[in-house]
């Protein structure tokens, strides 16, 4: 049985449905995390076989191959994943990371450098359990909030008098490009067990995106927002495809992340 691990947040949902409820479930041993970083971990240790990770990982952890045509990604505003500010952005000194996710990490960085022009001092930090996100301002002027916590944020900022960036629509503005949070990778060893596992990915997105009302109406209980709010933000934020463009937005993230020193090397996409 093959071992998928996922994080269980609302934007990666309609990918992991038919593991964890629909007609695959019988068939997977589904590993479902809050944070994505750890299910790269998970495969880079062997705990799965194949894992949704961070798109940095790719990068990070060696002999990868991506699932093609299936991603999170956002063409232009994500909504799930902000940098959130007590004063102006010139004054912003120190800023608080979410250690849930290398991605939003590098994203965040290579904004402060090429776009905002400033070099604050990076904290790094996990959450409160739950939606809570007060604990990642102790400290400093701004923290990254990433999933469905930034759902919350984003109604909270102004009672907060927080100012909000969508990491993006940030993004977008500087490169012209969309923007890739996550990728399905396995590896080699795998494939050759699993075959098809291209096929079973994508026709699992499909699935997911068939189901997408029931996936509302559970999340909306769960995170106590509007089944109104959460389908806008599965058919409009988030992105589920790995198109040329949203491909040429990943490797113009490795290039820069390769500048700024994030990752040794920027290695071509591998596909299965």
């Amino acid at each position: 049985m093959i071992r998928i691990a996922a994080s269980i947040y609302l934007n990666s949902a309609p990918l992991v449905y038919s593991f964890s409820e629909g007609t695959r479930r019988r068939r997977t041993r589904f590993l479902g995390d809050k944070a994505p970083a750890r299910c790269a971990q998970m495969l880079e240790a062997g705990l799965c076989d194949a894992a949704l990770i961070p798109v940095i990982e790719y990068q990070r952890i060696p002999n990868l191959l991506i699932v093609p045509q299936v991603a999170v990604a956002s063409k232009r505003r994500v909504r799930s994943v902000l940098l959130a500010t007590r004063c102006p952005l010139e004054e912003v000194r120190t800023v608080t990371l979410d250690s849930s996710s290398r991605t939003s990490q590098a994203l965040l960085r290579i904004l402060f450098k090429h776009k905002y022009q400033t070099n604050p001092t990076f904290l790094e930090r996990t959450p409160d359990p739950g939606v809570s996100f007060e604990n990642m301002f102790e400290g400093s002027e701004a923290a990254l909030i990433i999933g469905d916590p930034a759902m919350h944020l984003a109604a909270s900022a102004e009672r907060l008098s927080l100012k909000t960036y969508d990491l993006a629509d940030e993004w977008r503005e500087m490169s012209g490009l969309p923007f890739v949070f996550a990728v399905w990778a396995t590896s080699k060893p795998v494939l050759e067990a699993y075959p098809n596992l291209a096929r079973e990915f994508q026709l699992a997105k499909a699935e997911g995106l068939e189901r997408v009302d029931e996936i509302v109406a559970h999340y909306s209980e769960t995170l106590q927002l509007p089944p109104a709010e959460l389908l806008t933000y599965l058919q409009e934020n988030v992105n589920f495809d790995l198109d040329d463009e949203n491909i040429a937005g990943m490797n113009r993230f490795f290039g820069l992340a390769k500048e700024c020193g994030l990752i040794n090397e920027a290695r071509p996409l591998e596909f299965v």
